[in-house]
């Protein structure tokens, strides 16, 4: 105690460490407001077209040429109309057909060849892997005449068939990799506990193993989701009838529709675009779980309880 004051002195070493703690502290918070500036920047950067097309969407065609960015006077009628102008509805259900039937083969088959890259023994497996991962580097391009002659010797042309198919034979060798990345993570404590107790391999994948990777199914799900809404290069070769076009086909067929009517054709746009971004905001912590391969480990203990049940 100080005999004066009656306070505690402070020994240097004491205040520099308090200073030095203070001075990382503050170097922290700069580091994260500018991050957070940057991110709120980028954001702003990607959602302006976005934005353009909404407002383009809720004017009328002599505003357009103007160029001005805040109608003037919002006209929502443009959606009815442009909704009623060409057969959206139609073009809505062969698309949702062909993505419901590709996310269901996409998830299935790339989980199912995923978990045998992850989990079992077999000759030539470490080999088969590279060789899946080198069709990665091949441009579509590449593959995309010999298919075409493929299907046409197989009648598919003008059917649903060459969209579809594909899907149900590995879902493509990037969502067996990151499905393959995530079942490796899997302890094997887990199946070979469930094999003394009598369980079957199909019946550990299924029970066991898919039940602790929804984030990466998820994942794979929105992917594929995502891949055959927005297709138009496919639908474009394989389809002739405009009764079977999907939505990104209609959305360009209507420039004849609309005669190149801009606030129409934006107004289609933005209804084309809203499932996949409510499908995002929806499932989009699963989406991030699945994307950086965490939040297994914590589940594994809680769901290890529950092995024994399931066999």
């Amino acid at each position: 105690m100080d005999a004066v004051t009656g306070g505690t002195i402070q020994k240097p070493e004491y205040k520099d460490a308090g200073r030095a703690k203070q001075k990382k502290n503050g170097k922290k918070l700069a580091i994260k407001i500018l991050v957070y500036i940057l991110l709120i920047a980028l954001g702003t950067l990607f959602f302006i077209p976005f934005l353009w097309m909404i407002m383009t969407s809720l004017k009328d065609n002599m505003e357009i040429v103007k160029q001005n960015f805040w109608p003037k006077k919002f006209i929502f009628s443009n959606y009815p109309k442009a909704l009623t102008t060409m057969p959206f509805l139609t073009y809505t259900r062969n698309t949702l057909i062909i993505t419901g039937l590709n996310m269901i083969g996409t998830v299935f088959s790339a989980s199912l060849v995923a978990y045998s890259f992850a989990k079992l023994r077999w000759k030539g497996r470490d080999i088969w892997f590279i060789v899946m991962l080198a069709t990665m580097m091949l441009p579509s391009q590449v593959t995309q005449i010999p298919l075409f002659v493929l299907y046409k010797k197989l009648g598919w042309l003008n059917t649903y068939y060459p969209l579809v198919v594909g899907s149900f034979f590995g879902g493509g060798a990037f969502n067996i990799f990151l499905l393959r990345q995530f079942f490796s993570t899997l302890p094997n404590e887990l199946s070979e506990a469930a094999k003394v107790d009598g369980c079957s391999e199909m019946r550990i994948f299924l029970n066991i193993v898919l039940p602790l990777c929804k984030p990466a199914l998820a994942t794979i799900a929105i992917f594929s989701f995502m891949g055959s809404w927005n297709d138009f290069f496919g639908p474009l070769i394989y389809l002739t009838e405009p009764q079977k076009y999907t939505i990104a086909l209609g959305l360009r067929a209507f420039q004849g529709y609309s005669g190149v009517q801009w606030n129409l054709l934006m107004a289609a746009s933005v209804v084309t675009a809203l499932p996949t971004l409510i499908l995002f905001f929806c499932f989009q912590n699963y989406f991030v779980k699945g994307i950086t391969l965490t939040g297994i480990k914590g589940g594994l203990v809680r769901k290890r309880s529950i092995t024994y049940s399931l066999c």
